[in-house]
């Protein structure tokens, strides 16, 4: 079924009103809208919340009022409100693209389709951990118990995912300005204060003489440089749209200089933290698995996870099987391991996300710390190479030297 949004009048009242119908084609929707006696003055179709494009070639993206709507649906939920009356409360609160995913689930609801299943037709906004455990919470009748968990979990992996940018949002904020500043000194300051020297045609130094290139290259051909470098991140974002390549650059950066290890230890986190989630939900491991891949956006992660869940459905241990993928670290295969021995694998694996999320934690502070002072030391240089280049031929002209 397809919402529709509408506006029409009831009975003689001259404002209009607005809402959502869900029918099968237009036709339908005007037929139903006409049968509660309104005057129809426009119908339009409500657009997904998210469709796979651009956005999608390195990665999937949610609506950041998600784990929001995920809290407040439990808490509804838990004080005896029914599943779709729900959904329509918190609908009106919503805005934008996600207020139509959430009327979508009302509408199916109210079709006769469980949540879960109205879920799994948005695979796009609720991922398929997200389904599983409401349909989990379904069967056992603690729906609102497990959306609470669920929301506790999405909670702690916006939380993780956030922790590595916002560590490197200053360092990027100072590399733009160091580019933006560079650019105006050299298109804009430096050709007006050398002016005089391309006019003398007098020997100048060698600083000078590369500053005067360097700025005489952006002048003439900053436009074209600009298309080179758009053309080619679009080009590098085509090419990492390939399923083969994109595999193989996931791999590369989980080996890079500092960043790689931070990346292997917050996939390990949120790999932990989704694990135990679902196996207190009381899904089976394997099942488990598959669920932790499916919502992975990482192919290298993917690939070790289908890797290892075949050994592990071929009857190997859960240790061994994630040892002979190669991507886990010796401390989390053993981790795996003994909580498997011990039948305590959901209190390990909260732990090896906490530890880790403590460690994710240490090493972006770091950086920060590190990465500040070097990007300052290099703007200054930067710039001061320019003003000595500047000043050089000025003090040379005034027999200063």
């Amino acid at each position: 079924m397809t919402v529709f949004y509408y506006k029409a009048l009831e009975g003689e009242s001259t404002s209009p009103a607005r809402g959502t119908v869900a029918a099968d084609s237009p036709r339908s929707a005007r037929d139903m809208l006409r049968s509660r006696g309104l005057r129809i003055l426009s119908l339009q179709t409500a657009q997904p919340a998210t469709r796979p494009g651009l956005i999608h070639l390195l990665g999937r993206k949610r609506s950041s009022q998600l784990p929001l709507f995920i809290r407040e649906l439990a808490t509804l939920l838990a004080v005896g409100v029914p599943v779709a009356e729900a959904l329509s409360t918190i609908s009106r609160q919503l805005r934008g693209p996600f207020r139509t995913s959430v009327e979508q689930l009302r509408e199916g609801v109210l079709a006769g389709l469980s949540l879960a299943e109205a879920m799994r037709q948005q695979p796009l906004v609720f991922d398929a951990l997200c389904s599983h455990l409401v349909a989990v919470g379904e069967d056992a009748g603690n729906l609102d118990e497990t959306l609470a968990h669920l929301a506790d979990f999405q909670d702690r992996q916006t939380q993780l995912k956030g922790k590595l940018g916002s560590a490197l949002l200053y360092p990027a904020i100072v590399m733009l300005m160091a580019i933006g500043v560079s650019i105006f000194l050299m298109t804009y300051v430096v050709p007006r204060l050398l002016e005089g020297l391309a006019e003398a045609d007098r020997a100048v130094p060698w600083p000078t003489q590369v500053v005067m290139s360097l700025s005489d290259l952006l002048v003439r051909f900053g436009w074209l440089l600009s298309l080179i470098g758009l053309g080619l991140v679009i080009g590098l974002c085509a090419i990492l749209a390939i399923p083969s390549v994109k595999r193989i650059w996931h791999r590369l950066i989980f080996r890079l200089p500092l960043i790689g290890p931070l990346l292997v230890k917050q996939q390990i986190s949120r790999l932990a933290i989704v694990l135990s989630t679902l196996l207190k939900a009381g899904i089976m491991f394997t099942r488990a698995f598959e669920i932790v891949d499916r919502s992975t956006s990482n192919l290298a992660v993917q690939s070790a996870l289908r890797q290892g869940n075949k050994l592990i459905i071929a009857g190997h241990s859960i240790a061994s099987a994630l040892e002979a993928t190669r991507l886990f670290p010796p401390t989390v295969v053993h981790v795996f391991g003994v909580g498997e021995q011990s039948g305590r694998l959901e209190e390990m694996l909260d732990r090896l996300a906490v530890d880790y999320d403590r460690q994710v934690n240490i090493a972006t502070t770091r950086l920060t710390t590190a990465l500040e002072p070097l990007l300052i030391i290099f703007l200054v240089c930067f710039i001061g190479l320019i003003a000595f280049a500047t000043i050089l031929p000025m003090l040379e002209a005034g027999h200063v030297l």
